[in-house]
């Protein structure tokens, strides 16, 4: 089994150093528990890498462990020392049960696609057994819009008659692939993406040696999302971002040299993760130009052009992974088309 799958079989980011952000969240999920109006389902929404799987799991620590692991009566943070914590960290907790997307039971392994209705079934007998350590006995949904329908419907049936001091944690990026009916059963708990100092932050906790100008290149390019700023160093991103940098400024010319020795760096299934890093940063960088044209008041004809590089940039993408095509001959086929832009523009 490859590093990269036993990286991601391994559970959230439960034991990471402090939940940064997401203030109001925290202050509801307080409130709930002091009060005792405790929602049996909760939908915890918003992009993709700001914390909505560690904001579950923190949550999860709060209810099920014993209220001497609580650090501070007005914050949902709790001792990692604690053994009822620790048990959670570990995946020993008998009264919680984390749902995602299982994998194949042959080789070569890897994740389905979609969250099935046997994953959601197995789970729910869990939910009718009697809490064997705590009072309350909690189902975490990571992710939840990953369910197919048939899996939907099964947790539908769930939540129209949860067993008593149940909490059920759906964890979502796209809330709207949800049943309606599934929404408007669970309380709402959406998430907004962190201001540029705390991805910061986050990413000094990870270990990460990128400072200065580096840090904030990186925070800018992740849109708030510190998971998606941690894969983004990971993959070298500030290195694609200079040769990004380097290669736009020269337009309407192409630097071919610097274009080539760039694009082959994404051949192979090696290359794979900065091929994905460096359209992620061709993409921020063309709606931010995009952007200051409109707020420039350089609308009219130049503005049109960048629109359509933009959408004919994310055709071609799309269109080559849906056909395979090789990533080099992409990455020249994108710049060949920015190159025909600038020209007009």
């Amino acid at each position: 089994m490859s590093d990269e799958l036993i990286e991601r079989i391994e559970r959230p980011r439960i034991e990471a150093a402090g939940l940064l952000g997401h203030d109001a969240a925290r202050r509801t999920i307080v409130q709930a528990r002091a009060t005792g109006r405790m929602a049996h389902a909760w939908l915890i929404s918003g992009p993709p890498g700001i914390g909505k799987a560690t904001l579950a799991w923190r949550f999860a620590r709060l209810v099920l462990a014993d209220s001497n692991a609580i650090i501070e009566p007005d914050d949902i943070e709790t001792d990692p020392a604690h053994p009822d914590v620790r048990k959670l960290i570990a995946g020993t907790h008998p009264d919680c049960r984390l749902v995602r997307r299982s994998m194949t039971k042959r080789s070569p392994y890897r994740f389905r696609t979609e969250i099935s209705v046997e994953d959601i079934r197995d789970s729910e007998t869990f939910l009718h057994h009697t809490a064997a350590m705590s009072d309350w006995r909690c189902m975490i949904v990571d992710a939840a819009d990953e369910m197919n329908t048939n899996a939907q419907n099964a947790l539908l049936k769930v939540l129209e008659e949860p067993p008593p001091r149940t909490l059920i944690l759906l964890v979502a990026h796209v809330p709207s692939r949800l049943l309606p009916t599934i929404r408007s059963r669970c309380r709402d708990l959406p998430l907004q993406s962190l201001n540029p100092k705390q991805v910061s932050d986050v990413l000094a906790r990870t270990g990460n040696d990128l400072a200065g100008e580096d840090l904030r290149i990186i925070s800018d390019i992740s849109g708030g999302s510190p998971g998606r700023a941690i894969e983004l160093a990971r993959a070298g991103g500030v290195e694609l971002y200079r040769d990004l940098s380097q290669l736009v400024e020269a337009l309407p010319h192409l630097d071919t040299e610097l274009l080539h020795t760039t694009s082959e760096k994404f051949a192979g299934a090696a290359g794979e993760p900065g091929y994905r890093s460096f359209l992620e940063i061709l993409n921020w960088w063309l709606l931010r130009r995009i952007r200051t044209d409109a707020t420039d008041g350089q609308g009219g004809h130049r503005l049109e052009r960048w629109l359509k590089a933009w959408e004919n940039v994310n055709e071609l993408t799309m269109r080559a992974d849906s056909v395979n095509l090789d990533r080099k001959q992409i990455v020249l086929n994108t710049f060949f088309e920015l190159s025909a832009a600038a020209k007009v523009a």
